[in-house]
């Protein structure tokens, strides 16, 4: 009964959404620091996509074609990816960074962090006052 009162499905998105955020943190903080690395290609995080088509009841594009074969995960289908945009060019030497987009990048994503911690934050605050008895 515990285990499932601390793995409910609102819980289990909003550390998906903080995971993706820390991730999305670091993919821009590299994208940074290679700013003027010739060749260079930004990536960023795919996630809030994900989320949304899982949310919506779409299926994943993966089918089970054997009985034998183990069934995905349900954190599987929205978890977040690093995806490289390898087909645009910003420079001459190939570097696709634009650091004006990085910094806005940064500051969406620091909002965007806050946001889902001070809901995860509510949840299990929540979650600590029916513990107590709503006190």
């Amino acid at each position: 009964m515990v285990k499932s009162i601390l793995s409910s499905p609102q819980e289990s998105v909003l550390e998906q959404a903080l995971g993706a955020a820390a991730l999305r943190h670091k993919v821009i903080a590299n994208n940074i620091a290679n700013v003027n690395t010739p060749g260079f290609k930004k990536s960023d995080v795919v996630f809030e996509e994900k989320l949304a088509e899982a949310m919506s009841g779409k299926k994943a594009n993966m089918t089970r074609t054997h009985a034998k074969h183990l069934p995905g995960r349900q954190g599987d289908v929205f978890s977040p990816s690093v995806v490289t945009d390898t087909k645009t060019s910003l420079r001459t030497d190939g570097n696709n960074v634009d650091i004006d987009a990085e910094m806005a990048n940064v500051a969406k994503n620091t909002i965007y962090y806050n946001a889902v911690a001070q809901q995860l934050g509510g949840y299990f605050s929540n979650l600590k006052s029916a513990i107590r008895g709503g006190n």
